[in-house]
């Protein structure tokens, strides 16, 4: 299942010591199909993460509204999975019930979450390493555990604020690859933050650029390349020329 996204004349402030506003973000109107990939990219410091609190529920606006669906998203909900750059996995748990934790949380059976999780594994590429324990693992590989963590509850809405920036260009690669197969399974609602321009053309269905803050959406470019995309895919003209337009929005803000 997915969800449908409305944002609508969003903005958000945040306080400082001294009791002065500090615009963080928006205003910013946007929707977003159910089952969409969409990543948003811009400069550090231009709301990307802001937006991504407020779909999560962790954040109220200061002004507009936020809706899944035709709800508005006013608390965490259990329709929404959120994957951040680190992955904190518990250093006692293996990756089994690492893996396994928000089930065991929400009250599920240890047979029933052990299932889940264990059904999660060949697909993220950690089926030879059920038992292993996070210090036992590439730093590839525990975020791979992380996006098991995340997926084990099957959200209708994938939120990721830049999960992969810490991990080194090849594993970042092959990771992306396996979160384009997932998400072909699932077909799940994906927004993704990331500072990677290529990146974002090889995952996305459409790219949200956003200006300095207060964060704006400076372009929207839809990414037109087929599925199953490939890397080398990237290679192709018409890759390079959405990269391009990226690029070019980036600049211009």
């Amino acid at each position: 299942m997915s969800v449908r996204i409305t944002v609508r004349e969003v903005t958000a402030a945040y306080t400082t010591p001294e009791g002065r506003a500090l615009p963080a973000l928006g205003p910013v109107t946007f929707s977003l199909q159910a089952g969409s990939f969409v990543c948003l990219i811009g400069p550090s410091g231009c709301g990307k993460s802001t937006l991504i609190r407020l779909l999560a529920g962790l954040q109220r606006p200061t002004h507009g509204q936020v809706l899944l669906d035709n709800t508005p998203v006013i608390a965490p909900s259990r329709r929404v999975g959120l994957m951040f750059q680190d992955a904190n996995l518990m250093p006692w748990r293996t990756v089994l019930d690492n893996i396994a934790l928000p089930l065991e949380l929400a009250g599920a059976a240890k047979a029933e979450r052990q299932e889940a999780a264990r059904a999660l594994l060949p697909s993220l590429g950690l089926a030879d390493f059920a038992q292993a324990y996070p210090a036992e693992l590439s730093g590839g590989m525990a975020q791979r555990v992380a996006l098991g963590r995340v997926l084990v509850q099957q959200p209708e809405l994938l939120l990721l604020d830049e999960p992969f920036g810490a991990l080194d260009a090849l594993t970042r690669e092959q990771i992306s690859l396996d979160l384009m197969a997932l998400w072909a399974q699932t077909r799940q609602t994906v927004v993704m933050v990331t500072h990677n321009i290529h990146e974002a053309v090889l995952l996305a269905d459409r790219i949200l650029v956003f200006s300095q803050r207060p964060g704006r959406i400076a372009a929207d470019i839809t990414v037109s390349l087929p599925h199953p995309r490939h890397l080398e895919d990237t290679y192709h003209e018409a890759f390079g020329e959405i990269a391009s337009r990226v690029r070019a929005a980036i600049n211009q803000t």
